[in-house]
């Protein structure tokens, strides 16, 4: 299998701590590694593994290919400009034909917490052995252990389907949905977290985006030309419409699998993601760095430098850095992303 790993992400949801370029998947959210390198690492342990590419931005490519280790640096592969993941994919589709016409593309976020390794290759393993009987597209999810409302979710049919092996099919793609919502997904018993990991024969992704993608996939044609030439295809890409492979394709498509994980997993798309995986102190506070919890519960103290206090008051995100420190309710740090944009819109590229 040719394992793509996305890491274009610009990482404005762990601002101040994560900058333009150095975003999420570059920092060590988690232990002494990038979630980009541990992502690395886990797929080089895979026996379905062939080869791994990293596709990301132009403004991260020197970093990750001098820091992040087990990666040939011809497989660091730079998008034009950032279109979201349905244009990334086919483009890597693309490139892994040109050297395997029938091959087996897996494709994983570049920061997300995974643990369970033996689980995950299981669950891997599987998918490869799918797509290899030509089995559609097959997505990978996560049992839901509480209604919640940061993860979409994917409906599936009960009954196991034994002629594709270990998938179920796929009824549908639901996005994130609010609270009442996110209760009746759990207790229905058919709905799985979209852990935005996903495994296909190359050929029926690049089919599937002809039939539901159709402009995509003539601008893909047109690449390809251009790589066959060994040109640049920035002219083509430019006119690309931004669009996820969620949104674009696998909401659409009736050829879709899934395969339940049994790995323990968090996309670690906030600070209150990254809040309930780390390990609490009295009064589940969790304090990361030079810090203290005086008279408080459930606080969050990320302080990368400086000592960071916080006395008398509950449920709060402090992050103190260098340059920047945000106080923000943990009820509210979805709109860290509405602050990065106004700081962008106001000039402070500093603290970008």
């Amino acid at each position: 299998m040719h394992c793509v790993i996305l890491a274009g992400g610009i990482g404005t949801r762990f601002w101040p701590y994560s900058r333009i370029n150095r975003p999420k998947q570059l920092l060590n959210i988690i232990g002494d590694q990038s979630m980009l390198q541990m992502t690395v690492d886990r797929l080089r342990k895979l026996r379905s593994t062939k080869e791994i590419y990293i596709i990301t931005r132009k403004e991260l490519h020197d970093t990750i290919a001098s820091e992040i280790k087990g990666i040939d640096p011809k497989n660091i592969v730079v998008e034009p400009s950032g279109k979201n993941t349905a244009p990334a994919i086919g483009l890597m589709a693309l490139k892994i034909t040109e050297s395997e016409p029938e091959a087996v593309m897996g494709v994983f976020p570049a920061d997300h917490l995974i643990v369970g390794h033996r689980d995950f290759e299981n669950t891997i393993d599987q998918a490869d052995l799918m797509a290899k009987k030509n089995s559609g597209l097959i997505a990978i999810g996560i049992n839901p252990t509480y209604a919640s409302t940061e993860y979409g979710y994917i409906q599936y049919e009960q009954v196991e389907n034994k002629k594709d092996l270990f998938g179920y099919k796929v009824k549908t793609f639901a996005e994130k949905p609010h609270a009442k919502l996110a209760k009746r997904f759990l207790a229905s018993g058919d709905f799985l977290w979209n852990a935005g990991i996903f495994v296909w024969d190359t050929n029926i992704l690049l089919s599937s985006m002809k039939m539901h993608m159709p402009e995509l996939y003539e601008f893909l044609r047109e690449i390809k030309k251009c790589i066959q030439k060994d040109k640049p295809f920035d002219h083509v890409w430019k006119n690309i419409t931004p669009e996820s492979i969620d949104y674009g394709l696998m909401e659409k498509s009736d050829d879709i699998f899934v395969i339940p994980g049994k790995f323990k997993w968090s996309d670690l798309g906030s600070w209150n993601a990254l809040y309930d995986v780390l390990t609490k102190s009295k009064g589940e506070n969790v304090v990361h760095g030079a810090g203290m919890v005086l008279s408080g519960e459930n606080n969050l103290v990320h302080s990368n430098g400086r000592f960071t206090a916080i006395v008398g008051a509950d449920n709060l995100a402090v992050i103190n850095t260098e340059d920047a420190t945000l106080v923000v309710p943990k009820e509210k740090v979805d709109h860290i992303k509405d602050l990065v944009f106004l700081l962008k819109k106001e000039g402070h590229e500093n603290l970008l």
